[in-house]
C-alpha cells in the first residue's frame, strides 16, 4: 500500500523534518536517510517502522537544519598569507590584473573553517526523543492512508473470492456430465478405429470409460477451492497483516484451476478453468498490496 508524510518539531537552535514514502512490496523493505550526525537514529527508526508494519517499501528521511547558535567560524591564517603571496606575485607580473577582493579570498576552500561547538549530551538526548516521536506522527499518518485504501481494497478482493465461488459452483454442475462425456468420445473413437469390424463387449467399453472418468475426475479439486474460498473470507473478516498468507492463498486457487483445466473433458468446463484462472490472478495481484 501506499502512502506518504510529514512531520518534525525544533528544539534550541535546530530543526528538523522527517519524510516518509511507502509503495507496495512483498515483504519489509526499510531505507533510512539521515542528517549527518544523527546516524545512531536508525536503529530506532527501523524498529518503530517494524512495529507498525510488517509489509511495504518504506524510504524515510531526516534533514536537519541549524539557526547557528552552536556553530563558529576560524580563519586559517596560514592558509590565507599563502593566497596573499600568491596574489602579490600575480600582480607583479601582470601589472594590469584585477586586484583581489576579500569575500573571493575567504571563499576559498579551507581559509574560513566551521566549526561545530560540543554539544551537551542531555540536550543531544532531548532532541533525538523529540525526533522519534514526530516521526511516530508521520508514522500514524502513513498507517492511517494505508488503512483508508485497505479498506477499499477489501471490497475489490471480496468480489474476486465471490467470483471464484461461483465459478467452482458452475464447474461443479459441469464436472457431473463428465464421465457421460468420455463415454460418448470414447465410442465415438472405437467407432472410428474399429469400423466394419466387430465393436468391443459392452462391459469392456465400461471399464475403458470407468479408468478415463476416474483420471478426468475434478470433484476433489472442487472441493478444495470451496475450502480455499472459506478459508480467504475468514482472513478478509479477521483483521491484522494477512497478506502473505493470501498471497499464499492465491496459489494454492492456481494450483486447484490449472489441475481442473488439465483435467476438463468438456470445453465448457475448460471455458470456465480458463476464467477461474483469470480471476485468480487478479485476486493474486492485489493481494501484493495487502500488509
Amino acid at each position: 500500500m501506499t502512502g506518504f508524510a510529514r512531520a518534525g518539531g525544533q528544539t534550541d537552535e535546530v530543526g528538523w523534518q522527517w519524510e516518509v514514502k511507502s509503495v507496495n512490496g512483498r515483504g519489509l523493505d526499510i531505507r533510512v536517510r539521515l542528517a549527518p550526525g544523527y546516524e545512531g537514529l536508525e536503529v530506532p527508526v527501523r524498529a518503530a517502522i517494524a512495529e507498525r508494519f510488517s509489509r511495504g517499501s518504506f524510504n524515510v528521511a531526516l534533514t536537519v537544519t541549524r539557526a547557528g547558535g552552536g556553530t563558529r567560524y576560524v580563519l586559517n591564517r596560514d592558509l590565507l598569507e599563502q593566497l596573499l603571496g600568491v596574489v602579490q606575485e600575480v600582480k607583479g607580473r601582470m601589472a594590469d590584473a584585477t586586484p583581489a577582493q576579500i569575500d573571493g579570498l575567504l571563499r576559498v576552500k579551507g581559509v574560513l573553517e566551521e566549526i561545530e561547538e560540543p554539544e551537551n549530551e542531555q540536550h543531544k538526548t532531548r532532541r533525538e526523543s523529540a525526533m522519534l516521536k514526530s516521526l511516530d506522527v508521520a508514522l500514524a499518518a502513513i498507517a492511517k492512508a494505508r488503512g483508508s485504501e485497505g479498506s477499499k481494497l477489501a471490497a475489490v478482493l471480496e468480489g474476486h473470492v465471490t467470483r471464484i465461488a461461483e465459478l467452482t459452483g458452475k464447474a461443479a454442475g459441469l464436472a457431473g456430465a463428465q464421465p457421460a462425456a468420455i463415454r460418448a468420445r470414447l465410442q465415438a473413437k472405437l467407432g472410428e478405429l474399429l469400423s466394419g469390424q466387430p465393436g468391443l463387449p459392452e462391459e469392456r467399453l465400461a471399464q475403458e470409460a470407468a479408468l478415463l472418468a476416474a483420471k478426468a475426475d475434478v470433484r476433489e479439486e472442487l472441493d478444495r477451492l470451496t475450502a480455499h474460498v472459506t478459508q480467504a473470507r475468514e482472513l478478509m473478516s479477521a483483521g491484522g497483516p494477512v497478506g502473505r498468507r493470501l498471497d499464499f492463498l492465491s496459489q494454492e486457487f492456481n494450483r486447484e484451476a490449472n489441475t481442473l483445466c488439465s483435467k476438463a473433458e468438456d470445453l465448457e468446463l475448460t471455458r470456465v478453468g480458463l476464467e477461474l484462472k483469470a480471476t485468480i490472478e487478479q485476486f493474486r495481484e492485489q493481494v501484493q498490496n495487502v500488509e
